[in-house]
């Protein structure tokens, strides 16, 4: 990758500081205030795009921070106005935890435009697109980017087997293609992506597709700057990155070394490594308000179990929460090896939101009560196919022990899933009463009912309307 004047091919960078960084290491709880001091300088640095928002940001702003999460964007585009805003979106899901009907998709990515969103990263938790076409649609219709995101995962310890293979994923880039993605993202929420493995992956997706490809990586494994390093030999166009302060651990690789380590090659980024350096300088200085929110458990930086068992670290937590309000993490062993069992039984689907929580609480119950002898409503939906389709077919008979009897159907469905959903938004505002003053309110109130109601009541000092309370 030595430098040649005329073969010159800039890796482009976005900066993921202000939504992943933080949340991978501080469950998302930076406050706006505290991004306002470097936001211009940030802007400044040439960053190819900044994700600011999405994810759990709009959950944990309203829950905890006691922020409007709409006003993030709004506030940010005073400071920020060079670079492109990006967010995550969970395709149907949006930044909720159910599938969404259709006009609450479209209303929520019309808004996430109107406040200064440009980028959208969508992904589904099966790699089913079908639950990302309204968002599509909305994100074209409104001039807006929309980045088809496919979420990698795998059958064995490397790429290739039964499922995850470099077909599989060429495959799949090639229908977000078709479907009009101006970008595709490789979107390795684990962290499991190995180098070699990387490069070939690149390698392929690079000779069939012509449109720009992003690598999104988390250091939970300890690889992902090998990784991104094969990545951008093999030519991939953008990375994923955080300021050293917010950068490894669960979160992604740090800037700084990747920008030192491409310096006098034709893939030198153009980013001026001291002014990054200052930047990180501010993280620090606030990172004594956040530091209860930091993983202190263990010396490593790294999870090495993950290398084994695919499980990523958010879904870790989750499962250790869940066992020690049950009093058995004593089992957690046995669980970690039930995941692996109960994920392959649903079809091998990637481990993400939100069908990561689905399987770890199922195999929870596998453990303590029997193989499915108890059943979570969630994953008969998933059974159902109300999630969409599964990589693999579910096998029909257990198919049919979990939908015994379920009031939602026992015959799994075979259409877009969105399609079984009944318009929301006129039901909410109804349901809201006086206590809806704007769109905004009544979709997050769609997405948060319970937590978003007592946000509002307390943004407007109103009663609770008594249909809400019911």
């Amino acid at each position: 990758m030595r430098n040649t004047e005329n073969k010159k091919n800039p890796l482009k960078i976005q900066d993921n500081t202000f939504r992943d960084g933080h949340q991978s290491i501080y469950a998302t709880r930076m406050r706006t205030e505290d991004m306002i001091p470097i936001a211009e300088e940030m802007d400044n640095c040439g960053f190819h795009a900044m994700e600011v928002w999405g994810g759990a940001t709009f959950d944990t702003m309203h829950r905890f921070l006691d922020e409007d999460p709409w006003m993030r964007p709004k506030i940010l585009k005073k400071y920020i106005k060079k670079t492109p805003f990006a967010m995550l979106l969970r395709g149907q899901n949006l930044v909720g935890y159910r599938h969404y009907a259709d006009d609450v998709v479209r209303a929520f990515v019309d808004k996430a435009c109107e406040i200064g969103i440009d980028v959208f990263r969508c992904f589904d938790a099966l790699n089913d697109f079908r639950n990302m076409e309204s968002c599509a649609e909305r994100i074209k219709a409104n001039g807006k980017q929309f980045q088809g995101a496919l979420c990698y995962s795998l059958t064995d310890v490397r790429l290739g087997g039964e499922v995850y293979t470099v077909e599989y994923f060429v495959r799949k880039a090639k229908e977000l293609e078709k479907m009009g993605a101006d970008a595709i993202c490789i979107k390795d929420m684990g962290g499991i992506m190995a180098p070699f493995d990387a490069y070939d992956l690149v390698t392929a997706i690079k000779k069939e597709i012509k449109l720009p490809l992003h690598l999104h990586s988390h250091y939970t494994s300890g690889m992902a700057s090998m990784t991104y390093l094969k990545a951008i030999e093999a030519g991939v166009d953008v990375v994923d990155t955080c300021l050293a302060p917010f950068a490894l651990r669960t979160s992604m690789p740090a800037i700084e070394p990747i920008v030192a380590a491409l310096q006098g090659t034709e893939r030198e980024t153009g980013i001026d490594l001291n002014k990054i350096l200052v930047l990180g300088d501010h993280l620090e200085s606030i990172a004594p308000k956040y530091n209860t929110h930091l993983a202190t458990h263990k010396l490593s930086i790294i999870d090495n179990g993950v290398l084994a068992h695919q499980i990523p670290g958010g879904m870790i937590s989750n499962l250790t929460g869940q066992l020690k309000e049950m009093n058995a993490l004593d089992r957690l062993p046995e669980i970690y090896k039930e995941v692996v069992q109960t994920r392959k039984d649903m079809g091998s689907p990637p481990l993400v939101t939100p069908v990561s929580q689905i399987i770890g609480a199922q195999a929870v119950l596998n453990v303590l009560f029997g193989r499915y002898v108890r059943v979570s409503n969630q994953l008969k939906d998933l059974a159902l196919g109300l999630y969409g389709k599964t990589p693999m077919p579910i096998d029909a008979e257990l198919t049919k022990k979990i939908l015994k009897n379920y009031k939602r159907g026992q015959e799994p469905i075979t259409g877009r899933p969105a399609d079984h959903l009944e318009p929301e938004i006129e039901a909410a505002k109804k349901t809201m009463g006086d206590l809806a003053r704007s769109d905004e309110d009544v979709l997050a109130y769609i997405l948060y009912p319970v937590t978003m109601t007592k946000f509002l009541q307390k943004k407007y000092g109103v009663e609770l309307p008594k249909e809400a309370e019911a």
